[in-house]
């Protein structure tokens, strides 16, 4: 065992826990059940019950006026793509700190997938872990240029055993051709609209999962009284970019991704932005609950990563610039980050700023219609890579603006834990605190569904039924930023 793989000394694998005289929270109802012990055994629940008698060797943690729930999940995360590996391993151990046991990882590798299959991905004990991932990067105009192609590729990552299928940038001819192909071979393709795509369609062909609200205006094209003024081109929906597959093209793909997604607003041209400006001028409330009730229909899944649409379009804000966090982040990274900022001042003239600004109000009141409607909704924060998103940290960062967006802590709480193992189809095995349960939970010193701010009141954290105290916590966020 490896020493970034090694559990706490005070406890080995194989020792039970038990929680004693907590309060549980019913991700279901948002009922609480106090002064209730809860057992974990070889990294599951079970018993959850009061008067429980501690086995032998148990690790016995006092939680009295404390309130467990499970594991927050940030369901579009991107750790694994970090390089080098102590990059990665830091953000899987500050999504662990936070208080995040588990993530969809939402770009992958021939490579990740292989190492996932024979057990050599050597991750970190003490972090969080990889709930699912997708194959060789995303479908782009270099892996799927032309719909043959997007048809051969999303057969390679089925074969390398990807989990569903991440589509990126692509035109609407590739978009359909890869979801009809990984619809035949039963794998969902979830990510982002391409340019001009018809949004009902793909929803009513079965994309499973919308990321980002689009991103851009997406979906704002389906709530305007001007669809046409504010639904992009679709032939510019793709850099124009070799169709002949050339020698390693997924490392082309990875360094050209890896310069977009700081801030790929800053790649805006004014027709762009104008669109956003037609999209806030025009929004309309009732096509937005149209375009919901759609979406509900057809079990269409939003993850809207408020805070990473939050830090593209209000970039110069300097309350992510000045944010404590941003301590747990290495030199180079940082440096990345203002240097992106920089361009966004550089390049937007005060009206396009102020645009951006109010697209995100609207883009808030959107996320509110989904909710009120019932779409079904997932908390994300797209980590790492993105200017100013802080693994962790910014989830916590995510829960506040979706309560800014008018949801509950309630639906919030559900959105990290209940309505994640839903999407997964992992009822059985996360999203609640029931025996059969995974040990992956959240101790919190406040009643989560009662204010969303309560979220961040983490006070310690089971992984694989390993308790961490909260100086334990703490310690995982200090070893982290100026020693990389």
């Amino acid at each position: 065992m490896t020493d970034s793989a090694r559990p706490p000394a005070h406890e080995t694998a194989r020792d039970p826990l038990l929680l004693r005289s907590v309060t549980v929270v019913d991700t279901r109802t948002g009922s609480l059940t106090p002064d209730t012990d809860v057992l974990v055994r070889d990294g599951r629940i079970t018993e959850v019950r009061p008067g429980i008698e501690a086995p032998p060797r148990a690790a016995v943690v006092d939680a009295r006026n404390r309130y467990v729930v499970p594991g927050y999940n940030d369901m579009h995360a991107h750790p694994l793509d970090q390089l080098p590996a102590r990059s990665r391993d830091r953000d899987l151990r500050l999504l662990l700190a936070y208080g995040v046991t588990g993530f969809r990882q939402m770009s992958g590798s021939l490579d990740l997938l292989r190492r996932r299959a024979d057990g050599t991905l050597d991750l970190p004990l003490d972090g969080a872990r990889p709930l699912t991932m997708p194959g060789a990067v995303m479908l782009t105009p270099l892996n799927a240029g032309t719909p043959e192609q997007a048809t051969a590729t999303v057969r390679e990552q089925h074969a390398a055993g990807a989990d569903f299928i991440k589509v990126a940038l692509a035109t609407p001819p590739v978009f359909f051709a890869a979801q009809a192909e990984a619809r035949r071979l039963g794998l969902t393709i979830v990510g982002h609209l391409p340019e001009g795509i018809d949004v009902a369609e793909a929803s009513r062909l079965g994309m499973k999962s919308i990321e980002h609200l689009g991103p851009g205006v997406g979906l704002f094209a389906c709530c305007s009284t001007d669809q046409d003024g504010v639904r992009p081109d679709p032939a510019a929906g793709a850099p124009k970019l070799p169709v002949t597959k050339l020698p390693f093209m997924d490392r082309l793909v990875d360094r050209m991704v890896k310069r977009m997604v700081v801030n790929p607003i800053t790649m805006a041209k004014p027709a762009s932005v104008e669109r956003m400006r037609r999209a806030v001028d025009t929004y309309d409330a009732a096509l937005a609950h149209l375009l919901a009730a759609r979406f509900v229909d057809d079990d269409t899944w939003q993850v809207p990563t408020l805070i990473r649409v939050k830090t593209q379009e209000l970039a110069d804000d300097p309350d992510f610039a000045e944010a404590p966090e941003l301590r747990h982040m290495d030199a180079p990274t940082l440096k990345r980050w203002r240097q992106a900022t920089g361009r966004f001042e550089k390049k937007f003239p005060a009206a396009a700023r102020a645009t951006f600004r109010e697209l995100y109000e609207r883009q808030l009141q959107l996320t509110h219609a989904f909710d009120e409607a019932g779409v079904p909704m997932l908390t994300g924060s797209d980590t790492s890579g993105a200017g100013w998103v802080v693994p962790g940290a910014s989830l916590h960062r995510e829960f506040d603006e979706l309560g800014r967006a008018g949801l509950s802590a309630l639906r919030i709480l559900q959105m990290t834990t209940l309505r994640a193992a839903e999407f997964l189809g992992t009822t059985d095995t996360m999203g609640t605190v029931e025996p059969g349960r995974l040990a992956d939970l959240v101790l919190l010193d406040a009643n989560p569904v009662e204010r969303v701010e309560n979220l961040h009141r983490v006070v310690g954290v089971v992984r694989d039924g390993r308790h961490y105290a909260q100086d334990e916590l703490s310690g995982l966020k200090d070893g982290t930023g100026a020693d990389l």
